[in-house]
């Protein structure tokens, strides 16, 4: 019978198997290969989702009503804004720090707990002034319901961040999936059987559920109690920092919600609030993997300026190159989109939809300004940025306001489109990038995107009369599409570039 280990071994494996989720040393070395990887994995994982995503969108549309997503819309613009100070941006200051230990991440997890259990508690108070505010009953009980997906979440954030860490997107992209399809299977039964609105509010705490499960069965990290002197400062300051502009970007962004919803009721807001979503719906899909895939890679080359530049702007051209054409041809074809996806009694929202389109056009390469803030650290800067934005954004809400719906979107487009160079030029001063590189790396892209937009909308109005609206939609997209990548391959030479992307994947597959 073989002896037992002596303790001091024992200690050793244990305090090696801990280490072993904060190390970061031995991703460096294959760090490309990692993030190739990562990316088609989340990527994939990202089609899954916007399968579920837009099949539910498509059946709940037609199973419920504009006033069951208002009234969900007004409860979430409040919920959705006190959820900030759930993660507290301490998810993002475990991704960052070049080096971190057991004892300053159970600190941090049990600094989540705590916020999770005292917002919780918060939101369960103010559920009777919402309803108040909207003068609509319904809320206290849809508020008081919706606040215990905090608990969930705060048990979740710092697996979550270690899993992020480690460049583990394998498994993050399968709690992703599995949360998401327990969630919307969740809503489609109660939908199906009458639920209403409460199909909506479980299927948000479904997904923190099955996030939540999911995370701890992948990442074996355990957290210790707290412990004093575990050095956490540095990262509460990060976290503060990067909170405070989430909270003031989240009350810009959903100020609009507030202001129709009190002025003008559950419909108007149902259509904006639905328009915006489906909009963004798939630049998510396009954004959320990259970015997922840029931050953690970002952080682990912030002590090489030159290669910290070439992958941000790789990255950033990659990203243009995806969302450009989609948000061009969302406008060109709003109302058959709307008409396909949502119903005819959802057509008013393609107007909304057109206009939002426009303030998207940009938003995917201002998006990446915070890939910079946060992996050189430098989340102070950011929310100075946020302050300024919001600001501008705020004004244009209330200038559009008297003019409803569309009123709002229009003038939240030009705010969008105002901002766009001021946004870059602040993120990335300092820096080994300059504005220069960013517009080449964009330039071709989207002349190549309004070229084929323009061919798009006159072929549009050519088979109006002839086809029916899913036929001018395929057909739309089938041009779109085949116009821009032959400017792009063949007129600007980028062929190889871009399918370079595709052969790492296959390689790394």
């Amino acid at each position: 019978m073989p002896e037992p280990l002596p303790e001091s071994l024992k200690t050793s494996s244990k305090q090696s198997d801990r280490d072993r989720h904060f190390r970061t040393d031995h991703l460096n070395a294959d760090l490309k290969k990692r993030s190739i990887r990562g990316g088609a994995v989340t990527l994939v994982a990202q089609a899954c989702k916007f399968t579920l995503q837009m099949g539910s969108t498509v059946i709940l549309a037609r199973l419920l009503a504009p006033q069951d997503y208002g009234l969900v819309g007004m409860v979430t613009a409040v919920t959705g804004f006190v959820a900030l100070f759930k993660d507290m941006g301490l998810s993002m200051a475990t991704i960052q720090k070049a080096e971190i230990n057991h004892r300053q991440i159970s600190n941090l997890f049990w600094v989540n707990i705590f916020v999770s259990l005292l917002l919780t508690l918060v939101t369960c108070a103010i559920a009777p002034v919402v309803a108040v505010f909207y003068n609509e009953p319904r809320l206290t009980l849809i508020t008081i319901v919706s606040a215990i997906g905090f608990l969930f979440g705060g048990l979740t954030v710092q697996h979550q961040a270690l899993l992020n860490r480690q460049m583990r997107f394998t498994a993050l992209a399968a709690i992703d999936i599995v949360a998401m399809g327990f969630g919307v299977v969740s809503a489609l039964v109660l939908a199906w059987y009458g639920a209403g609105y409460w199909a909506l509010v479980v299927m948000q705490i479904a997904i923190a559920i099955g996030q939540m499960g999911g995370a701890w069965l992948l990442c074996s990290w355990r957290p210790s109690l707290p412990k004093r002197h575990a050095n956490i400062r540095e990262l509460l300051t990060f976290g503060s920092h990067l909170t405070g502009f989430n909270v003031i970007n989240y009350f810009a962004r959903n100020l609009d919600n507030i202001l129709i919803g009190r002025s003008w009721g559950a419909g108007q807001l149902g259509l904006y609030a639905k328009a915006y979503g489906l909009l963004l719906l798939p630049l998510q899909q396009i954004n959320a993997p990259i970015t997922a895939v840029a931050i953690p890679s970002l952080s682990r080359l912030q002590a090489d300026p030159q290669q910290f530049r070439n992958y941000y702007l790789k990255a950033v051209s990659l990203v243009t190159f995806l969302t450009l054409p989609l948000v061009i041809l969302s406008i060109a074809i709003s109302e058959e989109v709307v008409t396909l996806i949502l119903g005819s009694q959802w057509r008013e929202a393609s107007f909304l939809f057109r206009f939002l389109g426009v303030a998207a056009i940009f938003q995917p390469l201002c998006n990446t300004a915070g890939w910079l803030y946060i992996a050189t650290g430098k989340t102070d800067r950011m929310l100075k940025w946020g302050v300024f934005a919001s600001s501008l954004t705020v004004v244009s809400f209330f200038i559009g306001l008297p003019y409803g719906a569309r009123g709002v979107a229009l003038c939240y487009a030009v705010a969008m489109l105002l901002q766009v160079y001021p946004c870059m030029y602040y993120a990335t001063r300092g820096l080994e990038i300059t504005t220069s590189d960013l517009f080449s790396a964009i330039a071709q892209s989207l002349v190549a995107a309004l070229i084929a937009g323009l061919a798009t909308i006159g072929i549009k109005f050519a088979l109006n009369p002839i086809l029916p609206v899913w036929g001018i939609a395929i057909a739309c997209t089938l041009v779109m599409a085949g116009l821009y990548v032959a400017i792009v391959f063949y007129l600007f030479g980028k062929k190889s570039f871009y399918l370079s992307f595709l052969r790492e994947f296959k390689q790394r597959r």
